[in-house]
């Protein structure tokens, strides 16, 4: 079974994710640090955000992998634990370029298929129930607006000691991020037309994720709560 859950910058998608996929004993795949992923490698290796073929060769020949370390989540690229350098504030501003181009889709979501086929997955990103994985059994198009998405961001920013915390700095980077993400042609940001559209604004994370566990229950998904 997959679990789509999708939604600009900040909306919760990471948190709601991994929470989900534990609850319900899936795996879970994070899309979005892929492209930062990606992104990091272009400025490692100097690679300008819009030379699209360095962004392709890098998304084809470089391997992306994830793994654990306790129970945290890690992600390498080439070899190379990038878990924590792909969460600044630089990255940030550079993700959206990246994963604006066709071709590091097209190369990305070739891994993404093979990755998620393999099991039960809860994916997210920003094109899962869109694109990647059309044909999931549950969809949701999470949101929240963009004051709200800014103020969780600056604290994650200071809990890891990366980024901005400068609150109208990261309120323009989520807006403009937004316009880029919607706007752009290769796969933008839109719900799937059968997507559940959960806004988190003013709401318990707890609740998103005991709504989403449900709809998946409906499908036949049982978790470690039924066994």
């Amino acid at each position: 079974m997959i679990i789509a859950i999708d939604g600009p910058s900040g909306a919760g998608k990471s948190t709601v994710a991994k929470a989900v996929a534990k609850k319900l004993d899936f795996d879970c795949l994070d899309t979005g640090a892929m492209y930062r992923a990606v992104a990091w490698m272009a400025q490692h290796r100097g690679v300008e955000l819009d030379d699209a073929a360095g962004l392709e060769d890098i998304a084809r020949n470089c391997p992306i992998s994830f793994g654990r370390d306790g129970g945290a989540q890690t992600v390498a690229i080439d070899g190379v634990d990038v878990t924590s350098d792909i969460r600044t504030a630089t990255i940030d501003r550079a993700v959206s370029p990246v994963s604006a181009c066709p071709a590091v889709r097209v190369a990305l979501v070739d891994q993404q298929r093979r990755i998620g086929r393999a099991g039960n997955y809860v994916v997210e990103g920003r094109d899962i129930g869109t694109v990647v994985f059309p044909d999931a059994e549950v969809k949701v198009f999470l949101t929240a607006s963009p004051e709200e998405r800014a103020h969780r961001r600056v604290r994650q920013n200071v809990d890891r000691g990366v980024g901005s915390i400068d609150y109208e700095t990261v309120l323009a980077d989520i807006i403009r991020r937004d316009d880029i993400d919607s706007n752009r042609a290769a796969s933008p940001l839109k719900p799937a037309a059968d997507a559940v559209h959960m806004d988190s604004t003013g709401t318990y994370i707890e609740d998103v994720i005991d709504q989403i566990c449900a709809l998946a229950r409906q499908k036949g998904a049982q978790g470690e709560e039924a066994r």
